[in-house]
């Protein structure tokens, strides 16, 4: 799907670089070969992915909030990016009811900047906002939303990942020359949005996520608390967006006609309740023997938290039809990985190394 040698040379800005899929964004980027420049605040948990692997050391890492638009602008203007990936945000719905206003600060404002930035940056030819798949309106329907479907999220997250869809889109219309992508001065800047599924994979710390939970479980040799046992979501491995945010990037920098708005997610067979996700987690943990005999087990123990939904997955039929996309690993080639990575972690061994190997495997099956 990645053309090994598009990428090389080619000067790319992430923002979001320091959280955990900005991570494995750049650590891939910088194995292709591209002149990286990222704009995060530091590392969003301790520990962290981003220093664990050190990839900060072989990209130009700028420490800046991505609501300030003139040190934004900037950078922009040092670095001259051909390829711009979005990526920061206040990505968790839990905290985004403690404090709303900063997550429509940094989610629709954040967004707002980095295309203003992009119009006044004329190497840019190619952008990718990186949303969510509860960008939707949830009806708990038993089928997945489509590209068309209604955008309104409904908690604080959800709904500043909306506001950031509509926000490009207006920008796209209002400067970018709408479908066409050309603008008045004869520029053309391809734009894409890409919502994707729940992802998950080694190396993510944030709090309230259910596979950083069971890694904290079993490091305290406890028991996994599951809030919601019975909500399904559409999990898939960080790689699996990461490269295909990258293969948008790749064929609307070729063809404009690329751009678009694409859901990225699973197949149905990967549309797993938390419970059985959970499960497995414990299946092959214990089937590993990592904790020396000690047995890891999970209990249901619902902490009256705020609302979330019980059903939600996506029709990824568009990126399969335009693109022939497909889903590289399923959820139990994923969770192989995901304890691979956590024993490498444990053990204190080699992060980078394990990454990289597992960036190879993924590119290596993809082909």
């Amino acid at each position: 799907m990645i053309d090994s040698s598009f990428y090389k040379g080619k000067k790319v800005l992430v923002t979001g670089h320091t959280g955990f899929k900005g991570t494995w964004m750049c650590k891939l980027l910088v194995m292709l070969g591209a002149d990286v420049t990222g704009y995060a605040l530091p590392a969003p948990t301790s520990p962290s992915l981003f220093e664990l692997c050190k990839v900060g050391e072989e990209i130009n890492s700028v420490e800046g909030d991505i609501r300030d638009l003139d040190h934004l602008m900037k950078v922009f203007k040092e670095t001259q990016p051909e390829i711009v990936i979005h990526m920061a945000a206040q990505p968790i719905v839990r905290d985004s009811y403690k404090d709303p206003v900063y997550t429509y600060e940094t989610n629709v404002m954040g967004t707002v900047n980095v295309l203003e930035c992009i119009r006044q940056t004329a190497s840019v030819r190619s952008f990718v906002n990186v949303t969510t798949d509860k960008v939707y309106l949830n009806r708990e329907w038993q089928w997945g939303y489509r590209e068309n479907e209604e955008l309104n999220g409904f908690d604080p997250y959800s709904n500043s990942k909306s506001c950031s869809e509509l926000v490009t889109s207006s920008y796209k219309n209002s400067f970018f020359g709408g479908e066409t992508g050309k603008m008045d001065d004869g520029r053309e800047i391809a734009i894409t949005t890409c919502r994707a599924g729940n992802v998950i994979g080694g190396g993510d710390f944030a709090n309230d996520r259910i596979v950083p939970d069971c890694v904290r479980a079993v490091e305290a040799e406890r028991k996994i608390i599951v809030r919601n046992p019975f909500s399904t979501r559409p999990y898939q491995h960080v790689l699996e967006p990461v490269v295909t945010y990258l293969m948008i990037a790749q064929e609307q920098y070729k063809d404009i006609s690329f751009a678009g708005s694409y859901n990225v997610g699973p197949d149905d067979l990967d549309c797993w309740t938390t419970g059985d996700l959970v499960d497995l987690f414990c299946k092959e943990w214990n089937e590993s023997n990592c904790n020396n005999g000690y047995t890891v087990e999970w209990v249901n123990q619902y902490d009256g938290g705020p609302h979330e939904a019980n059903f939600l997955k996506l029709d990824c039929s568009k990126i399969k039809s335009v693109f022939g996309w497909t889903t590289t690993w399923h959820m139990e080639e994923t969770m192989k990985k995901i304890i691979e990575w956590t024993k490498c972690y444990l053990a204190k061994e080699d992060i980078v190394a394990c990454m990289e190997k597992q960036i190879q495997d993924f590119l290596h099956q993809d082909n």
